[in-house]
């Protein structure tokens, strides 16, 4: 073999020699994290508070039998439509008064002196309702007017909305509640008379006609065949199912961020899109309630209203399912970043921003957070890229490759 042959040998194992050396060098030299960034960015916002509801008649009445006797069977059926003071809803036939104990007419004649008392009472809350209802109406008016001028601020105005909103409901529960108890003390009066009638008096044998107090539909039925019944016996449940509202009981740390008036939204109840509500009351007291996983839960029941056509939830009856949404928090424009790049550094929130090919610890501030996204107040600029699910492989300083950067 010449000279040439032998240096050509020799470049030759150089040159593996080499790509053999590098090929280690490459494989033990750090290789770069792969990672999913996502952006920082201002946008809107909003925490809601959610948990099952139901709907319920807003108004509805128990009747009960005022005298003693033999009912008739109930003709009437669930979902049959009854008018106040119009539709007999029940019969009875009364007991023989000589086989009444003369206890029984005291009784009827407190009853009626009781009634007549309810009825003075709701005539005045009528008028009361009445008159807040026509303050109301001038303080909205009012609001309006300073707002149109640039002299009040739209929570105002919104406030003065939500009274009115308010005191047209109390006015029309004022309304209903004059409305019964005028049916009861006309029922109760009619009791009376028939208890006084002599044992011979055709009237005695005729039935006693119950009439509905409202106008409505039947909700239920308590006693369909004929019975003997009692004073003050139920024997159906009457009420509006187009009035209607919806009740449901919330943990009560998620109960304690909402207020009277806050918006809130009806969602998977059916309907092809979501239905306006706002929050009507927040019950004072709470109650222990046993989870599906059987742990003690303290609960508190909230009634909302809704808001909008009735149209819109026409299909809805008493007792049917929903799920609420109450917004307790929300602002259109914050800076904010997705809860899936935060986590815990001692006692603070981090996350590792993605920047010149390094992820870089940075603590941050975080306001308020729904789960899915939360305010930062700081530690971040719009438009800055952090790492979403850091791996374990994620440290201070370690060298990145972004798979996608989501916006």
């Amino acid at each position: 073999m010449g000279k040439s042959g032998i240096w050509i040998k020799r470049l030759v194992m150089l040159s593996l020699f080499g790509v053999l050396g590098g090929a280690l060098l490459f494989a033990f030299l750090p290789q770069p994290v792969q990672v999913e960034v996502v952006q920082v960015d201002r946008a809107p916002l909003e925490v809601a508070v959610r948990d099952d509801g139901r709907t319920r008649v807003r108004e509805r009445y128990l009747v009960s039998s005022p005298i003693a006797g033999q009912l008739r069977r109930v003709e009437l059926e669930v979902g049959d439509e009854v008018q106040a003071g119009q539709t007999v809803i029940a019969r009875l036939v009364p007991t023989i008064p000589a086989f009444l104990d003369p206890r029984d007419q005291a009784r009827v004649e407190a009853r009626v002196s009781a009634a007549q008392s309810r009825l003075r009472r709701a005539e005045a809350d009528l008028r009361r309702a009445g008159d807040e209802l026509e303050q109301a109406r001038i303080d909205l008016d009012r609001s309006k007017h300073l707002r149109e001028s640039g002299a009040s601020t739209d929570a105002h105005l919104e406030q003065a909305q939500l009274t009115f909103r308010k005191q047209t409901e109390s006015l029309n529960a004022a309304e209903f509640l004059k409305d019964v108890a005028q049916f009861e003390l006309e029922q109760e009066q009619a009791a009376l008379v028939q208890m006084t009638r002599e044992p011979g008096d055709e009237a005695t044998q005729a039935d006693f006609e119950i009439r509905s107090p409202v106008n409505g539909r039947v909700l239920k039925l308590m006693q369909e065949s004929s019975a003997v019944v009692t004073p003050g016996m139920p024997v159906l449940e009457v009420g509006d199912p187009h009035e209607l509202e919806v009740i449901a009981d919330i943990l009560s740390i998620d109960a304690v961020k909402i207020r009277p008036g806050q918006k809130a939204r009806f969602v998977h109840w059916g309907g092809t899109k979501s239905l306006a509500g706002v929050v009507q009351t927040v019950e004072p007291s709470g109650f222990t309630k046993i989870s599906a996983l059987g742990v003690e839960e303290q609960r508190v029941n909230v009634i909302f209203d809704f808001v909008g056509s009735a149209s819109e939830y026409e299909t809805l009856g008493d007792g049917y399912r929903v799920e609420v949404e109450v917004v307790v928090w929300d602002e259109q424009d914050t800076l904010q970043v997705p809860t899936a790049a935060l986590f815990r550094s001692g006692s603070d929130w981090a996350v590792f921003v993605a920047k010149d090919g390094r992820a870089v610890l940075r603590k941050v501030e975080i306001g308020q957070n729904n789960g899915v996204r939360a305010q930062v107040l700081g530690g971040l600029e719009s438009g800055e890229l952090v790492i979403s699910h850091p791996s374990d492989d994620v440290q201070n300083g370690v060298m990145i490759q972004a798979r996608e950067t989501v916006h």
